[in-house]
Parts: C-alpha cells; sequence; structure tokens
C-alpha cells in the first residue's frame, strides 16, 4: 500500500516538474534552458536521493518476504551512490542558482517570494548536506533522525520554491 502512494507521488513530482518547467515556465534565452535543464536534473537526484527514506520504510513495514527481498537489493546499489547523488545534484543546484541570480535577480527582485524560497531552499540544503556527512562520519540516532528530518523540510521548500510562478 506504502509503495503504491509512494510511486504515484514521485509519478506527480517528476511528470509535474516536467509539465511545470517545460510548458509553463519563460524561455527567454539560453542560460535560461540551461538552468531549467539543471533544475529538472536536480529534481531527478534529490527525488532518487528521497526515496531511500520510503525504500526502509516499506522494508520494516511490509509483510512480504519477496517485496523485502527486492528493496534490500536495490537499497544496496542505491546507497553506494547516495552520497555522489547528493553531491551532483547540488553541484546542479549551485549552477541553476548562479544564473538565476544573474538573470532573474535583477529582472525580478533579489527578495522576489521566489527568490526568498530559493535562498531558504539552499540553506536547508546545506544543513542536510552537513548533517548527512556529520552522520556518515558517526552515526547515531539523533543524527539519523536529525538528517532525515532536514532532508523531508529541504524537500518541501524546494517544491514550493519549484511552484512558485515569477
Amino acid at each position: 500500500m506504502y509503495y503504491r502512494i509512494w510511486t504515484v507521488t514521485n509519478g506527480f513530482i517528476l511528470i509535474g516538474s516536467i509539465i511545470f518547467i517545460w510548458f509553463f515556465r519563460q524561455h527567454d534565452g539560453t542560460l535560461i534552458i540551461i538552468s531549467q535543464l539543471l533544475a529538472q536534473l536536480t529534481v531527478l537526484l534529490f527525488i532518487i536521493n528521497l526515496n531511500m527514506y520510503f525504500i526502509f520504510l516499506i522494508i520494516r513495514k511490509t509483510k512480504k518476504r519477496e517485496i523485502k527481498i527486492r528493496l534490500a537489493t536495490i537499497s544496496r546499489y542505491l546507497m553506494k551512490g547516495h552520497i555522489k547523488i547528493a553531491l551532483f545534484s547540488t553541484i546542479f543546484t549551485i549552477g541553476h542558482i548562479m544564473i538565476n541570480i544573474f538573470k532573474y535577480g535583477p529582472m525580478i527582485g533579489y527578495l522576489h517570494i521566489k527568490m526568498v524560497m530559493g535562498y531558504s531552499s539552499f540553506s536547508l540544503l546545506m544543513i542536510t548536506l552537513i548533517a548527512g556527512y556529520q552522520r556518515h562520519k558517526k552515526a547515531s540516532g539523533f543524527r539519523k533522525k536529525f538528517h532525515r528530518i532536514m532532508a523531508m523540510i529541504f524537500t518541501f521548500l524546494f517544491l514550493l520554491h519549484m511552484f512558485i510562478p515569477i
């Protein structure tokens, strides 16, 4: 049951972001298109990383052994790339931020709600990365929970940022 809800939610976020970014946003030039492409790649990579939590949740909650085995196998592969995916998506995010501050900042204002939500999302991303690094160096229950909570709050803010119109 949980995996169906999460699969539909993932599909909605990915398809919704594709439709919103490529059909309802301006394409004023090459830099803006690059920024939108970076944003789309970032959404995809962050959702892959966020799915780690839900994979482990389903492993804990499901009673079906074959589902547990299949998801445990998938999670082994995903965990090996979790840090690399986070770093690549952060690099894409920084590129997206630099282009948008340069192109949209002067046009809409640096204190526009979309820009402020972007700053807030990036700040939470940095906290999430630091918490993940600390958890990687020395795992504890608090660090695990803190990293997970920051990732969820970051995801919520970044989705808000994504769907706020300019």
